[in-house]
């Protein structure tokens, strides 16, 4: 008989160990991550051996992954179900937000790099930090765990930062980096703090875990407090009123092709962040967080909306609308039931189509040298190019809720999910100032349409492919606003 050696004993545990592996198998979720993964590592070394006339091939390749994993994930190549013990699961809730994010962020890229490359700032990391940025927020639309939150938090926001700070020789794009990241680092931290709170009253970080043990515990005080931080930690992340601080200046500061790409997509994610910590972790005290969203929704509407009306910049308004779609957003995760989160993840979809639209609009009248970003740069629009200013047109209008496009039936889903769930008062608030901010809006329509241009006129770019992707981003509003019970449907399923 082998005797026991502390060498025997070593070898016995490592393959103890090895046979409690899980097999390849279990990864199968994980495929759409894990490529998008194997896409960015194998862009970030291609890059090395290109030269910079030769950028345009990491461009096409990390558009081309994002597509490829946006297909994968809508087909549900892998399967649903969870990994790690449950800390990454795949349902039809991270299945729709992720295929969107996904093609969000590939549209994203294409204006990323037209503008960027017009005005010599394009780098070869600009793309695989766009990639990167995707896997954070596919982490956060799958996490079953606050770990894997504060994962895909991170990534995402480390990515973001530096993006925003991608134009170094800019005095404003560095003072938006700078406050972004530090505020940012903020909310972060007191996201943590709150996981921290939650922690130490329930004993779990496991949200499903956690549903059940908050329901029983004992020590409320402590629950509670840690559920106000992390409120807080959302709303810093979703741009919500009084929260809001770091957005307008990081959007106006930022290059326009990456204040498109950091105003869209990022917002669906926000959304799965806010339902899985809030509804999937801590359902039981709903009325506690609720309570709280009431209040950041009515502050989101009347800042976001009132402030918004006094802007001249476009990207400063459009800023600060952001701030009010928050607010609308926040409306369909008050009402509280699947129809209502269904609501809300609509919403998110709709305002990061809309949004894109809205920025790449900015993005297609700029040129190097000059960025058409203030409102009367739009002046006399529809006599130079009437097409330009019908997609322009468009994008307002959906943004502002006019039917039949794409926001109106948005906006009206989350005004009936507060109705529903019983929020009369909430609803009556989002009627008001959604009228308010169809002002700032028919604003930019009445000066393409009705004044004359001044000073030096904008010429429409003339980029055949990014053309052809701005026409079928703004026609999609349209499109999608006829059509919308498919997409209303989908998001139904996801919590049925």
């Amino acid at each position: 008989m082998t005797p026991v050696t502390a060498d025997n004993a070593m070898i016995r545990t490592a393959a103890d160990t090895i046979g409690h592996l899980a097999p390849a198998t279990d990864l199968l979720p994980l495929l759409p991550v894990l490529v998008l993964a194997a896409a960015a590592f194998f862009l970030l070394l291609f890059d090395l051996f290109l030269k910079e006339s030769q950028r345009g091939i990491t461009h096409w390749l990390a558009v081309g992954s994002l597509l490829l994993a946006a297909a994968m994930t809508a087909l549900g190549s892998g399967g649903d179900g969870s990994v790690f013990g449950g800390m990454f699961l795949r349902d039809t809730m991270a299945n729709v937000l992720n295929a969107f994010i996904l093609l969000i962020s590939a549209a994203a890229l294409l204006y990323v790099g037209a503008g960027l490359r017009e005005r010599g700032l394009y780098k070869g990391e600009v793309p695989v930090l766009v990639l990167f940025s995707a896997i954070g927020m596919m982490l956060l639309t799958s996490a079953g765990n606050m770990v894997m939150v504060y994962l895909g938090l991170e990534m995402l926001a480390l990515c973001s930062y530096a993006l925003v700070a991608v134009d170094r020789d800019s005095p404003k794009s560095s003072e938006a980096a700078m406050k972004y990241f530090v505020l940012g680092s903020l909310a972060s931290g007191l996201l943590l703090y709150g996981m921290s709170l939650i922690y130490g009253a329930t004993g779990t970080l496991d949200l499903a875990a956690l549903r059940e043990a908050v329901a029983v515990t004992d020590d409320r005080m402590l629950l509670l407090t840690g559920v106000v931080f992390l409120v807080a930690g959302i709303a810093f992340k979703f741009g919500a009123a009084p929260f809001h601080m770091w957005l307008p200046d990081t959007y106006h500061g930022a290059p326009t092709p990456i204040t498109l790409f950091i105003g869209s997509a990022p917002k669906l994610a926000a959304f799965a962040m806010a339902w899985r910590l809030l509804e999937s972790g801590l359902g039981p005290v709903q009325a506690n967080w609720a309570l709280l969203l009431s209040a950041l929704a009515v502050a989101s509407l009347v800042v976001g909306n009132l402030i918004a009306i006094m802007q001249t910049n476009l990207k400063r308004m459009l800023a600060y609308s952001t701030i009010s779609h928050v607010g609308f957003l926040l409306l369909g995760l008050v009402g509280g039931t699947p129809d209502a989160y269904a609501a809300a993840m609509f919403y998110a979809i709709a305002y990061g189509i809309m949004s894109v639209a809205a920025f790449g609009a900015i993005v297609m009248l700029s040129s190097k040298g000059f960025e058409a970003e203030q409102i009367d740069d739009f002046k006399g629009l529809n006599a130079r190019s009437p097409w330009m200013a019908g997609l322009v047109l468009l994008i307002m209008a959906s943004l502002a809720g006019v039917p039949p496009l794409l926001g109106f039936w948005a906006k009206m889903a989350v005004l009936r999910a507060a109705l529903e769930g019983g929020y009369l008062w909430l609803a009556i608030v989002g009627v008001v100032f959604a009228v308010i901010g169809a002002f700032y809006y028919l604003r930019v329509i009445k000066v393409m349409y009705v004044d004359a241009p001044e000073g030096e006129q904008v010429q429409v770019r003339r980029d055949g492919s990014l053309r052809l992707v701005f026409t079928a981003n703004a026609l999609a509003l349209l499109v999608l606003g006829i059509f919308w019970n498919p997409l209303m449907a989908w998001c139904q399923a996801a919590f049925a």
